[in-house]
C-alpha cells in the first residue's frame, strides 16, 4: 500500500513539473526532439510550431499593452532554386542510365522527379502553409493584446522586396482585418527601406568563414558527413559509388530535399526520409546548427561580431519605438523579412541564451544554442510595450521570441517585463561601442 501511495505521489509530482513547462524544456536533447519528430532537424526549413502553449505573465498592476513592434520571417516556402534538387537528381539519373540503381534507388529518383515537377515555377515562393502561419500569428497578436488592436488602430507594415515576404505581410494583414475591419492599415515594400530591413555588411560578411572558422567547421563536420548505408541502399555497385558518386553531397542534399517538403503539399507524399536513421538526421542537424553559428551567430572563431549586421535594424526599431511612445494610440509596426535577419538580430539582442559565445562547437548543443528554435518559417520577434495611460513615462516592454516570453540581458525585478529606458540604453550603448570601435 505504501509503495502504491509513493508511486502515486511521485506521478503527481512529475505531472506538475511537466505542466509548468520545465520538464520538456530542461530534459529533452536535440536527439530526443528528432526522435520524436524528424522534422525538427530541418534547421531553417523547420515549420512554425503548431503546438504553442502561450503562457502570459501578468503585467505589473495598472500596466496595459499599447504598442507592438515586430520583425518576422516569411512563412513556409518552396526551395529557393532547383540546384538543391538537381545535384542529387543528376547523380541518380546518371546511375540509373548505367543500370547502377537498386529498385529503391529508382524509387527515390522518381520521388525527386515529382518534387521538381511540383516546385517548377515556384522557386522560393510562399506556400499555402506559409500564408496560414502568418494569418494565425497575426490573429493571436490581436487576441493576446486586444488593447493595441481595438477600434481604428493603425498598423504600419513593411516588407523586404522579395515576393514571399510581401505575401507574408499581406497574409498577416488579412488575418488582422478579418478580426477587425476598422483597422487603418498601411503596407509598403520598397528598396528605400532595405538599408535596415535587409542590411548587408560586406566587411562582416567577408569574415564569416575565415581560416580559423573554416578549419574548425571542417573538423567538426568531417566525421558527420558520410553515410555508407545509404549508398548501399541506393546503388548496386560499390565500385561505381566510389569512383562516380559524391557521397557527401548526395547524402546531404537528399536529406535536405526530404526535410523541406514539410513546407509544401509534397510533405505527405514523400517517404524516402525513412532511409535515414535518427543518428543520420541528428548529425545533419549538428552540421547545420554549427554552420549557422558561424555565419550569423556570435562565434568567437570569426570574431564574435556577426550579429552586428543587424545594428541598423535594431537602432531603427528603437528610434521608431521612441516616436510611437509619444502617441496616444500608436498601434503596431510590423516588418517582414528573412531568417538571415532574425537569427543575428536574436543574437544581437541576446534573447534567452542566444548571445552565447564559445570556441568549441561541441558545446553548442549541450548549451541549448539551437538555431532551429529561433528561425523556423514565420519566426518572429515581438516587442510589446506597456503603460498605465498616455501620460505614464514609466514604460515597460517585454519581448516574445516566436510568441514565447524571452529573457533580456538587462536587470529587472519584474522580468519578463523590463523598463524601456533600461532596455533602449543597453542596446544603444552596445551598438555605439561596436561602431566607435570599428572606426
Amino acid at each position: 500500500m505504501r509503495s502504491k501511495r509513493l508511486t502515486y505521489i511521485l506521478s503527481v509530482m512529475v505531472i506538475l513539473f511537466c505542466v509548468t513547462g520545465y520538464c520538456h524544456a530542461q530534459t529533452l536533447s536535440a536527439f530526443d526532439h528528432i526522435s520524436h519528430d524528424r522534422r525538427f532537424s530541418a534547421s531553417n526549413y523547420c515549420i512554425y510550431p503548431d503546438t504553442l502553449v502561450l503562457r502570459q505573465t501578468p503585467p505589473p498592476a495598472g500596466k496595459r499593452p499599447f504598442y507592438l513592434s515586430h520583425y518576422g520571417r516569411h512563412g513556409s516556402r518552396y526551395l529557393s532554386n532547383r540546384k538543391g534538387y538537381d545535384i542529387p537528381y543528376r547523380m541518380l539519373f546518371k546511375a540509373d542510365s548505367l543500370g547502377k540503381l537498386t529498385p529503391l534507388g529508382q524509387h527515390v529518383k522518381h520521388q525527386l522527379e515529382l518534387i521538381i515537377e511540383d516546385s517548377e515555377g515556384r522557386w522560393g515562393d510562399l506556400s499555402e502553409l506559409g500564408k496560414q502561419q502568418h494569418r494565425g500569428i497575426a490573429r493571436r497578436m490581436m487576441i493576446r493584446f486586444p488593447e493595441i488592436f481595438e477600434g481604428k488602430a493603425r498598423i504600419d507594415a513593411k516588407s523586404t522586396v522579395v515576393n514571399r515576404c510581401i505575401l507574408s505581410m499581406g497574409s498577416a494583414i488579412q488575418g488582422m482585418v478579418s478580426k477587425n475591419p476598422k483597422l487603418i492599415v498601411k503596407m509598403d515594400a520598397s528598396t528605400h527601406d532595405m538599408w535596415y530591413m535587409n542590411h548587408q555588411d560586406k566587411g562582416l560578411r567577408d569574415s564569416m568563414m575565415n581560416s580559423a572558422a573554416k578549419k574548425a567547421y571542417q573538423e567538426y563536420s568531417g566525421c558527420r558527413e558520410h553515410n555508407p548505408k545509404l549508398m548501399s541502399l541506393l546503388f548496386n555497385d560499390s565500385v561505381y559509388v566510389k569512383e562516380q558518386v559524391d557521397e557527401v553531397w548526395l547524402n546531404y542534399y537528399l536529406l535536405k530535399t526530404a526535410l523541406i517538403q514539410q513546407n509544401t503539399r509534397m510533405g505527405s507524399l514523400i517517404d524516402y526520409l525513412d532511409l535515414f536513421t535518427y543518428e543520420d538526421i541528428h548529425q545533419y542537424w549538428q552540421k547545420e546548427n554549427a554552420w549557422w553559428y558561424f555565419m550569423y551567430g556570435p562565434s568567437l572563431l570569426n570574431g564574435g561580431k556577426q550579429p552586428y549586421t543587424q545594428r541598423c535594424l535594431l537602432r531603427k526599431m528603437i528610434e521608431e519605438a521612441d516616436s510611437c511612445i509619444l502617441l496616444r494610440k500608436p498601434g503596431a509596426q510590423l516588418r517582414f523579412g528573412h531568417e538571415t535577419i532574425i537569427l543575428p538580430l536574436t543574437c544581437l539582442l541576446e534573447l534567452n541564451h542566444f548571445g552565447y559565445q564559445t570556441l568549441r562547437l561541441e558545446e553548442l548543443e549541450e548549451q541549448g544554442w539551437w538555431a532551429c528554435k529561433v528561425f523556423p518559417m514565420a519566426s518572429n520577434i515581438q516587442f510589446v510595450f506597456y503603460r498605465e495611460n498616455p501620460f505614464d513615462e514609466d514604460v515597460l516592454v517585454k519581448v516574445l521570441l516566436n510568441e514565447e516570453e524571452a529573457t533580456l540581458p538587462v536587470k529587472s525585478d519584474i522580468a519578463p517585463y523590463y523598463k524601456w529606458s533600461d532596455v533602449r540604453q543597453y542596446y544603444l550603448n552596445k551598438i555605439d561601442a561596436y561602431e566607435n570601435n570599428k572606426e
